[in-house]
């Protein structure tokens, strides 16, 4: 389509049909509205904003988001890892990032508020600085991810091994501490 919009807020529109391909989206704000399935390849979204919308499993090879507000939004099995690198930045806030992948992302600073990231895969990425403010991390994958200076202060449900990853000056609080002693089968009361 390579259509260029701008300045635009889309409400409970359906997008889960809508050609991507090289369509432009700046400063545009979506409320409510559907993605899920979409195949949204190629796009382009520039400080743009979502809240409350579906995007559930859809496509995202080469998809560029350059500073990307999520806000309350289904996120379910995204392949973000698919994303197009340039400029990549986004920040969600009580999201359901479920099965979503970053995999290999440098994606530093990122903020995650109130976010339920169920086995959401973070292996190899660069998530220095990154916070995860009450985040519901069970069964989330960290492999060789990079967590320095990033904030798990009031995170919970995850298992991080310290071996496995770079925490260096990583936060973490007298809670959830336990959260790093997983792999070693203890009870920490």
């Amino acid at each position: 389509m390579g259509a260029f919009r701008e300045n635009i807020k889309f409400e409970t529109e359906n997008f889960s049909a809508f050609d991507f391909k090289k369509a432009e989206f700046d400063n545009c704000t979506f409320i409510s509205c559907n993605f899920s399935n979409a195949d949204l390849s190629d796009g382009i979204f520039s400080e743009c904003v979502f809240e409350n919308c579906d995007m559930g499993m859809a496509k995202l090879r080469n998809t560029a988001f350059q500073n990307v507000k999520f806000d309350n939004c289904k996120l379910i099995g995204l392949p973000f890892d698919e994303c197009n690198n340039f400029l990549l930045s986004f920040e969600f806030s009580g999201c359901l990032l479920s099965y979503s992948t970053f995999h290999h992302l440098k994606i530093k600073n990122t903020r995650f508020g109130n976010c339920k990231l169920d086995e959401a895969d973070f292996s190899s990425a660069n998530l220095a600085k990154a916070v995860f403010d009450e985040c519901d991390l069970t069964e989330a994958l960290f492999d060789n991810t990079i967590l320095e200076e990033a904030d798990f202060s009031t995170a919970y449900n995850f298992s991080i091994d310290p071996d496995l990853n770079n925490i260096k000056k990583a936060k973490f609080s007298v809670h959830n501490v336990s959260g790093l002693l997983h792999k070693y089968n203890i009870v920490v009361g």
